[in-house]
């Protein structure tokens, strides 16, 4: 019986979806993170008659056709890019991106990385870094003397010194975006990688070329609402019961069927 079949990529689908709720739940307090939504579509269909076909029996054309679904496949898990609500720091170095764009990254093996997790460090050499020690790009040293730093909403970035009334210009910070950030890849640690999806970074400075700007002192909330997502859990165990009754009710039917004398 195909309904067994159907039934069990039903359960296969409500359990990736509840898996991936199960994740932004528990990214609830990440910084930056974007809510994921496991989105699906129907597998093949059987063929019985095809719609337009010519009845045998007396030469006139079916209006309709016979078509079985074989169940559900899930399509893709795709980023709710909706912009987290910034909370304030007071942190010098915590920045959060008011608007589109992305921070540039450079891990230990070279590659770039982006990111839109603010909370960003003075590494041992005065670099500013990620949580994890990544030097963000382009790189800015910071002087030990520095009594503080400014960073405005384009991103120049400003040391304040004992004996002078005016900043220091240390370099100033850049944003990139992308054509389709949702093909961009995530790698952890709230960073991402270039795709053939997502298409080449397009970097430039805050606030032009339809990027956002930066706050300092601010760091973006997770975008997850524990609602909605409470909802939709609520609503995948009801899909998942449902779909495992209807195995509970082909097995009774092919009980049914054994027993046939």
């Amino acid at each position: 019986m195909r309904a067994l079949k159907i039934a069990a990529t039903g359960m296969s689908a409500q359990q990736l979806r509840v898996e991936t709720i199960s994740n932004n739940l528990a990214n609830m307090n990440t910084t930056a993170y974007n809510a994921r939504r496991a989105e699906f579509a129907d597998l093949h269909y059987q063929q019985v008659s095809r719609a337009g076909t010519v009845n045998a029996s007396d030469g006139t054309v079916l209006p309709t056709g016979v078509q079985v679904g074989l169940g559900v496949r899930p399509a893709a898990i795709s980023l709710h890019l909706a912009q987290g609500p910034l909370q304030e720091t007071q942190n010098d170095l915590d920045l959060a991106i008011d608007g589109k764009g992305y921070l540039e990254v450079t891990l230990p093996s070279g590659q770039t990385a982006y990111t839109r997790d603010g909370a960003l460090k003075r590494s041992a050499e005065g670099l500013i870094v990620t949580s994890d020690g990544y030097p963000v790009s382009p790189e800015i040293t910071i002087p030990d003397d520095a009594r503080s730093i400014s960073i405005n909403a384009e991103g120049e970035v400003y040391a304040y010194f004992d004996e002078a009334a005016e900043g220091e210009l240390l370099g100033q910070l850049t944003l990139s975006g992308f054509s389709n950030p949702k093909g961009l890849e995530a790698l952890g640690s709230n960073l991402f990688s270039i795709t053939e999806a997502s298409g080449p970074a397009l970097t430039s400075t805050a606030g032009a070329d339809g990027l956002g700007t930066l706050r300092q002192g601010y760091l973006e909330a997770s975008s997850v609402d524990a609602v909605r997502e409470v909802t939709e859990l609520i609503e995948a165990q009801r899909g998942y019961e449902m779909n495992a009754k209807v195995i509970s009710a082909v097995d009774q039917m092919m009980g049914a069927t054994t027993q046939v004398r």
